[in-house]
């Protein structure tokens, strides 16, 4: 039976997954309990990192945990400080659910942001949570990871997400092309 969220992640083609979003400025309790919610979303997805616009809210935040024992972080109004490096990872979304593609991104990073609490916080990052804060930061930029894509890797990339939309949507598959010509 599937699990009850409090949202559905947005999946490519929404036109909201493409818009830039805002900065956060009020940090209060209605705040807190969307930050909530958004964490129960991505457990149940299941996902380590989950950003606003993903939900349909336009604000510049997203939420992760890594499962490394640092339990939930949420991170707001992010900033890229330096990068250095770069790395390719098979890279997947929960917002193209069920493709993964090798992107190419800086191994580390500079990262500054608010918690939930309005500190500013100001770390380096490499390695998963460096893919995970340049991913979700993308999210926030209204860019998705096929943009990221070399063009191969593009064509490949729509050409599944219009099957999956298209057995999603309970289309038939396409039959075979034919030749129009006959043998006698």
């Amino acid at each position: 039976m599937p699990v009850s969220t409090p949202y559905q992640v947005l999946v490519v083609g929404n036109p909201v997954l493409n818009t830039r979003s805002d900065e956060v400025t009020d940090v209060d309790g209605k705040f807190v309990k969307l930050c909530e919610d958004m964490f129960t979303t991505m457990y149940a997805a299941p996902g380590i990192g989950l950003a606003a616009p993903q939900i349909g809210v336009q604000k510049r935040f997203f939420v992760y945990d890594l499962g490394a024992g640092d339990g939930q972080q949420v991170l707001i109004n992010p900033e890229i400080t330096g990068a250095e490096g770069e790395m390719e990872y098979y890279e997947g979304c929960l917002s193209i659910p069920g493709l993964h593609f090798d992107i190419v991104r800086p191994e580390r990073i500079g990262v500054k942001g608010r918690d939930l609490d309005g500190n500013e916080v100001e770390f380096e990052a490499d390695d998963l949570l460096a893919r995970l804060v340049q991913h979700e930061l993308d999210h926030l930029d209204g860019i998705l990871m096929l943009e990221r894509m070399d063009d191969d890797q593009r064509k490949q990339a729509l050409k599944k997400i219009r099957e999956l939309q298209m057995k999603a949507a309970g289309a038939p598959e396409p039959e075979p092309k034919r030749s129009i010509f006959r043998l006698r």
